[in-house]
This record gives C-alpha cells, sequence and structure tokens, in this order.
C-alpha cells in the first residue's frame, strides 16, 4: 500500500529545526496567514517561588515534535476523527516575544503586540509560558475585541489584587483580567489546597462574577454539571496553568500542588468546552522543565496543546 510515507523526507521527530509540531516558522509577523498562530512567552520574573518557566517555550516545542503530524494528520479511533489533516492545517510557529530581563512592563508589552498580530491576521493565538503573569499581557491584547468569557483551569486562585506594590505576577492574573470590561465572567477549575489568594480574594472573585472549582469539587459534580458555569454558544479564551495537573504526571512546574487531575480530566473538559462555543485563544503556563528530568511534563503539556488545536480546528472547520 502507498502513503505519503514513501516519497520525500521521512521527516522523523528528531529531524530538523524544532518549532512547535515541525509547523511552519514565520518571522514576519505582519505577513501571518493561518488559522492558528503559536508564540512563546518565555518570561518567568513573576515567580514567587521556583523559577524556571522561561525555558518552557523551548522545551513544550521539542516536546511536541513527537506529536507532529506532517503526512495524514492525527486519527483518534476513539472519535472515528482525522485531526489536524496536512491539507487543511494551517498552522504557524512565530518564535517568541523579546522579553527584556528585570523589565516586567516592557516585557509584557512585546508580548502583548505579538498577540495583537495575531489577533490582527484573524488567527487563534496559542501561547506558551512563562510563568502566569504572561497570560495578562494576553488578555490586554483583546481590548479592542468582542467579549469573552474566562476559563481557567489551575491550582490556585490568581486573584491577588496587589501586594507590596505586585500587580503584574503570577499570582494577580486572574484579578487583572477581572477588571476589563470585555471579561464577561470567569469559570476556574481545579483551584486546591492551601492557596496563594487570601479568603478575601475568593470573596472578590466570586463577587466579580467567577465561578470557583475545586478538583474535589469537579469529580464530585460530574462534566455535565460544571459546564453550567460556562455559558453556552459564546466566546471563550482557556488559559491553562501546568499545575493544575497533578504531581506525579507534572513535576516540572514551580509551584505543583498534589490532588491535581489527570490528562483525561483535562483533555475530556476541553473537548466540551471546545464544542461548546468558540475558542479565541489559549494560553498553558508554567512549565518548568528543569525540575523533570523525564520530561513527561513538557510532553505533558504539548499533548494536551496539539489535541485541543485539532480539537479547535477541526469544530471550527464543521
Amino acid at each position: 500500500m502507498n502513503n505519503e510515507y514513501d516519497e520525500g523526507r521521512l521527516n522523523l521527530p528528531f529531524v530538523g529545526i524544532c518549532t512547535f509540531g515541525k509547523y511552519p516558522y514565520v518571522q514576519d509577523w505582519s505577513n501571518i496567514n493561518a488559522d492558528v498562530a503559536i508564540l512563546g512567552a518565555p518570561f518567568d520574573s513573576g515567580s514567587q517561588f521556583r523559577s524556571g518557566a522561561r525555558m518552557g517555550p523551548r522545551s513544550i516545542r521539542e516536546a511536541s515534535t513527537l506529536f507532529s503530524f506532517g503526512h495524514d494528520g492525527a486519527y483518534d479511533h476513539e472519535d472515528d476523527i482525522t485531526y489536524l489533516p496536512s491539507e487543511t492545517t494551517k498552522i504557524v510557529d512565530l518564535g517568541d516575544a523579546d522579553i527584556i530581563h528585570t523589565d516586567t512592563i516592557k516585557s509584557h508589552e512585546n508580548i502583548k503586540y505579538g498577540v495583537q498580530k495575531i489577533l490582527q491576521a484573524k488567527a487563534i493565538p496559542i501561547i506558551l509560558g512563562g510563568d502566569h503573569s504572561v497570560n495578562i499581557p494576553c488578555i490586554d491584547a483583546f481590548e479592542n475585541e468582542d467579549e469573552f468569557h474566562l476559563i481557567q483551569i489551575d491550582a490556585h486562585l490568581d486573584f491577588v489584587d496587589e501586594r507590596h506594590g505586585v500587580r503584574y505576577g503570577h499570582g494577580n492574573p486572574m484579578r487583572r483580567a477581572s477588571e476589563k470590561k470585555y471579561v464577561t465572567g470567569m469559570t476556574q477549575i481545579g483551584i486546591r489546597n492551601v492557596s496563594s489568594t487570601a479568603k478575601d480574594g475568593y470573596t472578590d472573585a466570586r463577587a466579580r462574577g467567577s465561578s470557583i472549582f475545586s478538583v474535589r469539587q469537579f469529580r464530585n459534580l460530574g462534566l455535565k454539571k460544571i459546564l453550567e458555569s460556562v455559558p453556552k454558544n459564546k466566546r471563550y479564551y482557556i488559559s491553562i496553568d501546568i499545575d493544575a495537573f497533578d504531581p506525579s504526571i507534572a513535576p516540572g512546574t514551580g509551584t505543583p500542588s498534589h490532588g491535581g487531575f489527570y490528562y483525561y480530566d483535562i483533555l475530556e473538559l476541553l473537548d466540551a468546552i471546545i464544542q461548546r462555543g468558540e475558542v479565541i485563544g489559549m494560553d498553558l503556563v508554567e512549565v518548568a522543565p528543569d525540575y523533570d528530568l523525564t520530561f513527561s511534563t513538557s510532553t505533558l503539556a504539548a499533548q494536551l496543546l496539539m489535541n485541543s488545536i485539532g480539537r479547535i480546528l477541526h469544530y471550527k472547520i464543521k
């Protein structure tokens, strides 16, 4: 039987230049022709504990080459769907936003600029963090776009307003997002254990329209009940902190928290959200690969993103 592998390069995962999923690299951000654009945000100066998430984008890209489907796409026999078929998949990698060491404001401005260039090209931005503070410029970039609902998957609430003058660290992004008129509400999933946000932060979050669920509540209530907090047929931005997952499968992060999710918990949640409305952007943050010698955290991040992108494009086209 003949197939596309019989001609041209075999192009194994460990061969060639390392872009996300081995998709084309676009250096000219004024010439983005794609449905999805990947942007790295290797910034971790917002971390309060273990740094290292600046190496997240590079590590996720390397792991993603394992899931590069350049020939026939990715067939899922359970869904009976071929995701990311080569003839219709238009994904590009823009490289990284420029990071200015010690300068949070300028670094965040550069991230915002990159996301805005993606939006101007009518593509969906997928951002590789970096610590969770990079979500702040990502949300800022939507200032001239239509309103949307924000879905956070995380071990921590990240709803600190200000602490010792810090307003743009990795404990602040959801609080900053709640201040935007175009963010109409939040669903915050996975929040657990001793949190970085005090009780008044939870009160503030709920007063501003947040629905908050721990991992145990997620499992006790079930997916169908959780989805009731996500308004149907709306625009969604999804922010995933890798520490939402249990450290047994994702040890490579700065602030690990036991009692977390497993892979299919979140893949099934994302699949349901993607079919419920329109995903307009996504970030995946806090992968710090040096704390995981097995490389499983980066692989988890890459696998989750590839499967999410595949579903976003499949249901968008459908």
